[in-house]
């Protein structure tokens, strides 16, 4: 498929996702793309697996993986003393390959409380959290203690395993019986408007 209509196909879909937030089926695929007949959009859907706009999952679902719209990189601003900037345009980059290296093992919670908000995580931001990978000390993780939920700083020393708070408000946390790691926090997500 030629790189002009391999585009055209992704911005449909990419339309499609935003407004919709799910991928369309091949029926609305063959509407979206103008196309007559199922095995034409499956020829499309082929050809975007190939340039990897999108993927498939273990039951044959598309699922978007550069469908996001990049955003301008527009350069660097000194968040020191300030200094002449000017705007130029240095670069495009969109936020989710950005942030999300493995999207089928990547979801997001949003925080409540304030037990890391000297960490920078706040009530309310969303931290993505990317499930298998091991933890390491000073990684934030989401944890399951004792049948409670929780997000803390992973802190493994020889044969014990500390979760700690990112607010002096908080006590440590030893596990007394049950310690499940659901993964570790990749980034924090805050928007102020």
């Amino acid at each position: 498929m030629a790189a002009a209509k391999s585009e055209f196909y992704a911005s449909k879909l990419r339309t499609f996702h935003i407004t919709n937030k799910r991928m369309p089926s091949y029926s609305e695929m063959q509407d979206i793309f103008g196309l007559r007949s199922k095995n034409a959009v499956f020829k499309r859907v082929l050809a975007l697996v190939r340039s990897g706009v999108v993927d498939k999952d273990q039951t044959g679902r598309l699922i978007p993986k550069d469908l996001n719209l990049p955003i301008r990189v527009l350069g660097t601003v000194a968040a020191g003393f300030p200094s002449p900037a000017e705007e130029e345009l240095s670069d495009t980059m969109s936020l989710d390959a950005y942030l999300i290296a493995s999207p089928q093992s990547t979801y997001i919670l949003k925080v409540d409380g304030d037990s890391m908000i000297d960490a920078g995580i706040h009530p309310g931001d969303l931290v993505l959290v990317q499930k298998g990978l091991v933890p390491r000390s000073g990684d934030i993780v989401v944890a399951r203690v004792d049948n409670e939920w929780t997000l803390k700083y992973f802190e493994k020393s020889p044969g014990k395993v500390i979760l700690r708070a990112a607010n002096k408000k908080y006590p440590p946390i030893t596990p007394k019986q049950e310690l499940t790691i659901a993964g570790v926090v990749v980034a924090n997500v805050r928007k102020y408007k």
